[in-house]
């Protein structure tokens, strides 16, 4: 026999009326999703359908694209040079996010040491750095390099490095590539500084006082007490400095273009050297969706180690 106890919820949520859903939310959100998704998806869907065509200058005008299948990828697999480039890209990417990383954690720790009137100097100063617009800061970095008129040559000239003057660094392909490798990292310090520096204002003070009882130097409340908390913010910082880096193509194409003798040529230079110099647009695209593969896949990879990570801690 049931007891009026357990009818009472199921005769409140008989009587209770039903609220009826309001479509006018989702009509006004719709143009907006709708926008975002034509700006993204349609770009990437038209680049994947070109990287399987025949598509060059007659075909742009025309329109009148053929489908090849899989020849623009046997292509640029079957070139050296594409695989020069790569090799290329996977060092910038590793020089640029090891310099980015150090750093942003040197400059982080330095900034919760500061009293409050230098912190806020500091931290105003990255906001600044941040700020610059990335074709700004590029021409920066080419009058400051620049072989006659430039501040760099005429310090270390007036130094005493004498082989320093009017020395052209955009002419070599080392010193060009130190060069970009410089200003992306300059440019993307200051945001991984700041995060990095509130994800280490959430760490108790007591584990640090425990941890100096304890007699732990500086390095050793780092490793053990300090990184194992700003862990997960580490690695989300780290993973978007490999993409950032990994597509990095505003400064070099500015300031280099690829050049000198491809010294500073990734992956993305060379899909719109190929699509735009060469009017190759079909391997242009298909570059470009193996770029987005090779950085999917180095994603991948990072994320399963540090899932794996994740589930081995207790």
């Amino acid at each position: 026999m049931v007891s009026v106890a357990e009818k009472l919820p199921e005769t409140v949520a008989r009587s209770r009326p039903r609220r009826r859903v309001s479509p006018w939310p989702y009509v006004l959100v719709a143009p907006a999703v709708l926008g975002m998704l034509y700006l993204l998806l349609y770009p990437l869907a038209r680049a994947v359908l070109i990287s399987f065509q025949d598509f060059r200058l007659r075909q742009l005008i025309l329109g009148d694209a053929d489908f090849v299948g899989l020849r623009n990828y046997r292509t640029l697999l079957s070139d050296p040079r594409f695989w020069a480039v790569v090799r290329r890209t996977f060092v910038f990417m590793a020089v640029n996010v090891v310099l980015i990383m150090v750093l942003s954690t040197l400059v982080a720790l330095m900034v919760e040491r500061l009293g409050r009137f230098a912190r806020t100097v500091v931290l105003s100063s990255l906001v600044l750095v941040w700020a610059v617009p990335v074709v700004a800061a590029t021409t920066v970095f080419q009058w400051l390099f620049h072989s006659r008129f430039g501040i760099v040559n005429e310090v270390l000239t007036g130094l005493g490095f004498g082989s320093f003057e009017e020395y052209p660094w955009f002419a070599h392909g080392g010193a060009a590539f130190g060069i970009v490798v410089a200003l992306v990292v300059w440019q993307s310090v200051p945001f991984a500084a700041i995060t990095l520096y509130s994800a280490l204002t959430t760490v108790p003070v007591e584990l640090y006082e425990s941890a100096r009882i304890d007699g732990a130097g500086a390095a050793r409340v780092f490793r053990s007490v300090t990184f194992p908390l700003v862990q997960p913010i580490f690695m989300l910082v780290l993973s978007l400095e490999v993409i950032w880096t990994f597509k990095a193509f505003v400064q070099i194409w500015v300031m280099t273009r690829g050049g000198p003798s491809d010294a500073t040529t990734i992956l993305p230079v060379y899909a719109v050297q190929t699509a735009l110099a060469e009017q190759r647009y079909d391997l242009g695209s298909a570059a470009s969706m193996l770029t987005v593969l090779l950085m999917s896949g180095v994603l991948v990879v990072y994320f399963r180690q540090l899932f794996r990570q994740e589930g081995e801690r207790p």
